[in-house]
């Protein structure tokens, strides 16, 4: 894991689950880590964690929708480490209902966070990322960005096979300059399974991840698998699910 110490990591939605994880993994590495949320008292308490354990980590107060929320995030990462290395665009929001709801506000919601907030994210560090002719993106998709959650998660779905396909399309233009990372996560116990303002949807959900989830730090183990390999080595797609986990 020595390709890890002093790299400098953007993690968003770092406030909990996979976020929270992941920054706690990666400093064990020796990550500097800049940490981004709407949550700003539980990031600041996981930065005052992680520099008791020796490592270095900073607070950013970040709405991923906003674009210059996302500007202001890397702007934050230069002045305090002076480069870019890692992004990992983490935040997410998983809203579940049929469409024939017409939760169309929550629809919007969705498209705002999970991939415009990824475009932000990337359109934020990639100039930097160029300039330094190194850098890599890890994009958390899910496994419904693989395969059609429909019945109640078609308009999730379609944001995480956009995450998908902005994945590869960065990869292949950035020439090896910027290596590009999506990961597929299954029933990981986070709050996304909380959000949904349909009850029946909600339920569903709810029962079919107490049925099947893992822990957060399965995927967090895999961001630092991604993150430790060689300038030379890109690892572009990792799907992590429970092993009971059909779907």
């Amino acid at each position: 894991m020595q390709n890890i110490k002093d790299k400098v990591v953007i993690i968003t939605g770092a406030s909990s689950g996979i976020g929270e994880e992941a920054a706690l993994e990666l400093a064990k590495h020796g990550a500097k880590l800049v940490l981004a949320a709407r949550r700003v008292d539980r990031l600041q308490k996981l930065v005052e964690k992680i520099k008791a354990a020796g490592s270095e980590a900073i607070a950013v107060a970040t709405d991923v929708s906003k674009n210059a929320d996302v500007v202001a995030l890397a702007d934050a990462a230069k002045a305090k480490f002076g480069r870019i290395d890692v992004l990992v665009n983490n935040a997410g929001v998983m809203l579940m209902a049929p469409m024939a709801k017409c939760k169309v506000d929550e629809w919007e919601r969705m498209i705002d966070i999970n991939v415009k907030g990824v475009l932000y994210g990337i359109a934020a560090v990639l100039p930097t990322m160029q300039a330094q002719k190194s850098g890599q993106i890890i994009n958390i998709s899910s496994v419904a960005g693989l395969k059609v959650s429909s019945g109640i998660g078609t308009v999730y779905s379609a944001t995480k096979f956009a995450v998908k396909t902005i994945s590869e399309g960065l990869r292949a233009e950035s020439k090896g300059d910027v290596r590009v990372c999506t990961i597929y996560p299954g029933a990981i116990a986070t709050e996304l399974a909380q959000h949904s303002s349909d009850e029946a949807a909600k339920a569903g959900i709810q029962a079919f991840y107490a049925a099947n989830e893992i822990t957060p730090d399965a995927v967090a183990r895999a961001i630092v698998f991604a993150v430790s390999q060689p300038a030379d080595i890109d690892i572009n797609d990792i799907t992590i699910r429970p092993s009971r986990q059909e779907f």
